[in-house]
């Protein structure tokens, strides 16, 4: 197999320098353009289907000259106005809309005091170049390309290994199409308008795409919890959180009704194991069927074979699937890449969550014995030398390096600045198995069956007691990022650690001392917690593992924090990522600079991060549960809620937490605290959950 996209290496495209971007999603569908609505050439711009680029150009002239970017406003996902001038008195605007396909109405008004004849351009133009290959910035033109028109159509046409994909451009009427423009002579009266719409299709193998207008979107921001809180920030990061996630769920014709969360957009518009299953959980607040949903996708997908090419194994969660020149229209025509170690673990962990936030025994009991495959994967593959430890090493050169969520080549480095070698068996993906032994230990307990939860207790305790003896680092008062080849410590100062609080496996006697540690100078930047410190030899503000900031990664840091009582220390990170997504209109990017708070007043982008992405969109919403402290376990007939406020927080109010088969609502005002709709099978324990002991069983 040649060198899969997941192993790129280098920097993905820039998509550009004058503004970020507007990115428009619907399904697994985007369009990336110039903020005055341009597809440039040249650029990572473009109308993408498929993974397919449709269409590489689209530009507006008007007498010749670029429309002047004014304003630009995302009606929705999936919709933006973009407002614009061509001169002092002729003003534009383009109202454009994503979905299998592309339609722009195009408004050209004359605000001066006499009649103007006008020149308006549309220039067209489709490479149809793999997405992979926009990404990495190395589209090359193959294969054979055509073009021709008919009336006020442009038929862009391609070519390549038995495989045919073309683009049709309907222009509108009066248009005068040559070659790959469309152009229309116009005279304007003083206060008069001209407009045109300008559609866009697709066509693979001679069969049009169809343009189908799904009503998912709608149906999500029906039931997303209504947020009214005394801090404008948090209201604004929820309500695009809600928006965001919306836009990035996307679906397989095979199951219309399950939803499963892409990664991101621009480049990931598509299934990733690990960030879907870290997102869902996140999002548990707004809506556990999308944990049902990417459960459910990915243990259609789980591995069944040994398979060194692709990484599969049996009971193994997937990496990531892509869509491409081999696939249909479903999720099933894409191919899988299965080099993840941490997706197991955490498919079996949000299945026992989802089950504490009131799954139906029905739904479980169907995806527990992908559990256990999952947990057989853990035991059998995961622990490659036996040594009760997961670890990774890629079986194909074509493979990740790196497997854990910092999956970048130089992602794991010792605190002398060397990259570690795998096999490597990373702090945070022991703490997710310690939680997936005890979910299963948990499932077996509600069956009655004590030997099965003894074995998975056990295991778990084994587990958390070599974890905290072999990857603490006494000297330096927090764990390792992990253990490499020969068990020795991986010393670096990481963000990895604070997962390992999230899961429970840090034992309380040490969880001061990482809690600290995450939020010394050398970690906390002043709007969230490096993912690397400034103390390391490796440390780069701007690169994507070592030294950045990730919301995501901040978001279960602070749950963790809170899980074992340093309230204080959570609310700074939570304060800062909320400063991040005030200074970015409501939205948090993917990842953004390690650079200090004391350095500069802003936070510093990172040049390459996705804008909607799925795990950073969730950030807020994993932040409302952090603040109310809701712990639900409804099969127990209990809820949690112990709201610890900051004091830049005095009121929030949450109208429709999903839980259990109903909504309730919390609302809280100083120290007054009101919950709604929680029902005669579910008592209220107003005390916190107890730091560590809520997820071990009873000896």
């Amino acid at each position: 197999m040649d060198a899969g996209p997941w192993t790129f290496e280098g920097e993905i495209a820039r998509t550009g320098t004058d503004g970020a971007p507007i990115t428009l999603v619907e399904g697994t569908d985007f369009c990336l353009s110039a903020r005055n609505g341009d597809i440039r050439p040249g650029s990572p711009h473009g109308l993408f289907l498929l993974d397919t680029r449709f269409l590489s150009q689209l530009e507006l002239r008007v007498d010749g000259r670029a429309v002047e970017g004014l304003g630009a406003g995302v009606d929705q996902a999936s919709a933006a106005t973009f407002f614009g001038r061509a001169d002092p008195s002729l003003v534009v605007l383009r109202r454009r809309s994503v979905c299998r396909g592309l339609t722009e109405e195009i408004r050209v008004r004359n605000h001066a005091t006499t009649t103007r004849w006008v020149q308006i351009d549309v220039v067209v133009d489709g490479d149809f170049a793999d997405l992979f290959e926009v990404k990495e910035n190395r589209v090359e033109r193959r294969g054979w390309y055509g073009r021709h028109v008919s009336a006020t159509t442009i038929h862009l046409g391609h070519q390549l290994d038995g495989r045919s994909r073309a683009t049709l451009v309907e222009l509108g009427d009066g248009a005068a199409v040559k070659g790959g423009h469309g152009s229309w002579r116009v005279a304007l009266e003083p206060g008069g308008e001209w407009a045109t719409t300008v559609t866009v299709s697709a066509v693979v193998d001679g069969m049009p795409v169809p343009r189908i207008a799904a009503d998912h979107y709608d149906s999500w921001s029906a039931k997303v919890p209504r947020v009214q809180s005394s801090d404008p920030s948090l209201e604004q990061a929820v309500a695009q959180a809600a928006i965001d996630l919306g836009s990035l769920r996307i679906f397989d014709p095979e199951f219309p009704d399950r939803a499963i969360v892409a990664a991101g957009a621009p480049w990931f518009m598509s299934p990733f194991g690990r960030d879907s299953l870290l997102t869902a959980w996140m999002a548990l607040t707004v809506d556990p069927d999308l944990a049902l949903g990417v459960l459910e996708t990915l243990a259609r997908f789980q591995g069944d074979h040994v398979d060194p090419a692709t990484e599969e194994e049996p009971g193994r969660i997937l990496h990531e699937m892509r869509f491409g020149e081999a696939s249909s229209l479903s999720l099933g025509g894409g191919h899988a890449y299965y080099g993840s170690i941490d997706a197991t673990p955490l498919f079996v962990m949000l299945l026992g969550e989802l089950r504490r936030w009131g799954l139906a025994d029905d739904l479980v009991d169907r995806l527990l014995p992908h559990a256990d495959r999952a947990l057989d994967w853990i035991v059998h593959h995961g622990d490659r030398d036996g040594d009760g430890y997961v670890e990774y090493l890629r079986s194909s050169p074509a493979g990740l390096a790196n497997q854990g969520w910092k999956d970048s080549w130089d992602g794991i480095r010792y605190s002398d600045g060397r990259v570690a070698a795998a096999p490597i068996a990373l702090c945070e993906v022991q703490g997710y198995t310690y939680a997936a032994y005890l979910a299963r230990a948990h499932f077996a307990r509600a069956a009655g069956d004590e030997a099965t939860c003894r074995t998975w207790t056990q295991r778990a305790e084994d587990l958390r007691a070599a974890f905290n003896h072999d990857f603490w680092l006494e000297d330096k008062g927090y764990f390792a990022v992990g253990l490499d080849a020969e068990k020795k410590a991986i010393d670096s100062l990481a963000s990895n650690q604070g997962h390992c609080l999230w899961t429970g496996i840090v034992d309380e006697d040490k969880a001061s001392a990482v809690a600290d540690a995450l939020l010394s100078p050398a970690m906390f930047n002043g709007w969230g917690v490096r993912t690397l410190a400034s103390s390391e030899a490796a440390y780069n503000p701007v690169s994507y593992h070592c030294g950045s900031v990730w919301p995501h990664d901040n978001a279960l840091i602070a749950a963790g924090l809170v899980r074992y009582g340093f309230v204080d220390h959570a609310h700074r990170i939570v304060r800062g990522i909320l400063d991040v997504a005030e200074a970015n209109r409501g939205r948090l990017p993917e990842l953004f600079s390690g650079i200090g708070r004391d350095e500069l007043g802003v936070p510093a982008a990172y040049p390459t991060s996705c804008e909607p992405q799925a795990w950073a969109a969730a950030t807020p919403l994993l932040f409302l549960r952090l603040l109310l402290r809701l712990d639900p376990w409804v099969p127990r007939g209990q809820l949690c809620l112990a709201p610890a406020f900051p004091d830049w927080l005095t009121s929030l109010r949450v109208e429709g937490i999903p839980l259990g088969g109903r909504r309730i609502d919390v609302l809280v005002d100083g120290d007054q605290t009101e919950v709604r709709g929680l029902g005669d099978d579910l008592a209220l324990d107003r005390q916190p959950r107890a730091p560590i002991t809520s997820l071990r069983l009873p000896a």
